[in-house]
């Protein structure tokens, strides 16, 4: 079958189509038969170009267009022509029906052209619309939150006078306070110092008024007492000897005792470490290979164990070192899969 189609020619992201007659199982870009026109939907322009004639021939002759190439001869009236030339009008009525079907189109294009600037200026004028009045949201919002802000701010003020005037008056009435215990201080101390005054000035009074006689009999009253108080305290102290002595007499007694009680204390401790000193050789005797045992195990433990270190510093020492002295280093408690495979791998070498 004879298709006429589109070819695409020119560069990556900028081509154009030339209207070729081709069959239809050659490829895209394969073998034509016939180059009619050009068309390039890219540019502005929008160029179209093609060999009226030559696609009338190949029209009447049978060949297919493709559905791209039909709409374009639809729209260049070729289509409407051949429908024309098929129902036998002649020549003058094909031209004049032409161009009748060229004016209605280009009026219909018109009142599309029209209809498509008035669309486009009813939405110029919405977006306008809908952008004033989001600028005046915008600006209510704003208005709103500096009426907010001095709202806060005189509020914080507020405050901050007020607390400033508690304080002011909190230490006014501390000051007043301090001044009144000041004052009560002050005239406590005065009493306190006229009452002093007023005792020693009748203490003074009180000598002035006593007889020069008293003293004597006063001195009389102490000699006697000092020779009532001399045998008592002799008295005191006798007792106080013989109380000493007994405690002395008991403490000696009681040291002689502890010296025999410690004695066979010893005695009893040297028996029976006799008869211990068997059953400890014998417990050395087992406890002896144990220790070799122990100490056999610390000597093949190594010093350090895989699970002491982190991943990679455990694969990098099983790799670096010799087998033999990996004895031990990776435990039966070691859950890490990368350093499991790191000793099987270096058991296999």
């Amino acid at each position: 079958m004879i298709k006429i189609r589109l070819q695409r020619k020119g560069r990556k992201k900028r081509p154009f189509y030339h209207i070729v007659v081709a069959d239809s199982r050659s490829p895209r870009d394969g073998r034509i038969i016939e180059q009619l026109g050009r068309f390039d939907n890219v540019s502005e322009s929008k160029q179209l170009t093609y060999d009226e004639e030559r696609v009338m021939h190949w029209l009447k002759i049978g060949a297919q267009p493709s559905d791209t190439v039909r709409s374009i001869f639809k729209k260049e009236g070729i289509l409407y022509k051949m429908h024309l030339m098929r129902w036998g009008k002649s020549d003058e009525e094909i031209e004049a029906a032409l161009e009748e079907w060229k004016q209605a189109r280009e009026e219909k294009s018109k009142d599309d052209d029209v209809s498509r600037r008035a669309k486009q200026k009813e939405i110029l004028k919405a977006e306008e619309k809908e952008y004033k009045k989001q600028l005046e949201e915008k600006a209510a919002a704003a208005a709103k939150e500096l009426e907010r802000k001095k709202a806060k701010e005189e509020a914080a003020k507020a405050e901050a006078e007020a607390e400033a005037k508690e304080a002011a008056e909190e230490e006014k009435a501390e000051a007043a306070e301090e001044t009144a215990d000041e004052v009560k201080e002050e005239e406590q101390e005065a009493a306190a110092e006229d009452t002093a005054k007023a005792e020693a000035d009748e203490k003074e009074e009180v000598k002035a008024e006593e007889p020069e006689e008293a003293p004597a009999e006063e001195k009389k009253e102490a000699k006697a007492e000092e020779t009532e108080e001399a045998p008592a305290e002799e008295k005191k102290e006798a007792k106080a000897e013989k109380t000493e002595e007994a405690p002395a007499k008991e403490e000696a007694k009681a040291d002689d005792s502890e010296e025999e009680e410690k004695a066979e204390a010893k005695e009893e401790a040297a028996k029976e470490e006799s008869k211990e000193e068997p059953a400890k050789a014998e417990e050395k005797k087992e406890a002896a290979p144990k220790e070799e045992e122990k100490a056999e195990e610390k000597e093949e433990a190594p010093s350090q164990v895989s699970t002491d270190m982190n991943a990679t510093e455990a694969i990098d020492h099983i790799k670096n070192t010799p087998l033999e002295d990996l004895k031990g280093f990776v435990p039966e408690d070691e859950d890490r899969v990368t350093v499991q495979r790191a000793w099987e791998s270096k058991q296999e070498e």
